[in-house]
């Protein structure tokens, strides 16, 4: 697996998008510290797949209604 630096990787980022459908990853660093990988598009997609629901697919799909009751009174005295 590939290392560079960011500034290295800005400057060849062709390069490492070409490496990753090679199936290559590459891991860029910032400030000597691993900060991103970049790898195959498969690879990807496996890892966050786009079939997952949103949040509000998911609370739509509740199969009870969520009861909740405000509390009326007012949280502080407001002088107009």
């Amino acid at each position: 697996m590939k290392t560079l630096q960011l500034r290295d990787a800005k400057a060849g980022f062709s390069a490492i998008v070409e490496a990753a459908e090679n199936g290559q990853p590459t891991i860029v660093t910032k400030h000597g510290r691993p900060a991103a990988m970049v790898v195959p598009f498969e690879e990807g997609q496996r890892l966050y797949p786009d079939d997952r629901p949103s949040f509000a697919e998911v609370l739509m799909g509740m199969p009870y209604a969520l009861e909740i009751e405000r509390d009326p009174s007012p949280v502080r005295e407001i002088e107009l």
